[in-house]
């Protein structure tokens, strides 16, 4: 099992607007990296993409609420993933972390946790810069 988390980003933005954004999975492209992605394909429940130079990703969002939204791996994947955005509503702003656990073995996490991580970590900015 590998575990990967995001920096925690502050976002001027309630955690049920946030909830609602991440929610409906056409609106990850908007945070993703256009030159790290291609061939995206989404709906409101599920999306898949290509990671230039890695793999063909799919998820699909199983839980969805203030606090959390909560996407698993769907379809051919390298590997089984569970992936979760959690929010932690403070006054008028919200916090956001990304928190990453995949089903892979030692040599497939030291190969991937650098740049997830760095991933994950541009995904938060985004999400911060999109919503500040």
């Amino acid at each position: 099992m590998a575990k990967i988390e995001s920096k925690e980003v502050t976002i001027n933005e309630k955690s049920t607007t946030l909830s609602k954004f991440l929610g409906n999975l056409n609106n990850l492209q908007k945070l993703m990296p256009e030159d790290k992605i291609s061939d995206w394909e989404s709906d409101e429940d599920s999306c898949r993409f290509q990671i230039k130079g890695l793999a063909k990703i799919g998820m699909r969002k199983s839980s969805e609420d203030s606090s959390k939204v909560v996407m698993e791996s769907e379809g051919k994947n390298p590997f089984d993933f569970t992936l979760t955005i959690n929010l932690d509503e403070k006054g008028d702003d919200t916090t956001a972390k990304i928190l990453f656990d995949g089903k892979m073995n030692p040599f497939m996490k030291a190969m991937v946790e650098k740049p997830l991580t760095n991933f994950f970590n541009m995904l938060a900015d985004k999400l911060a810069a999109n919503h500040g």
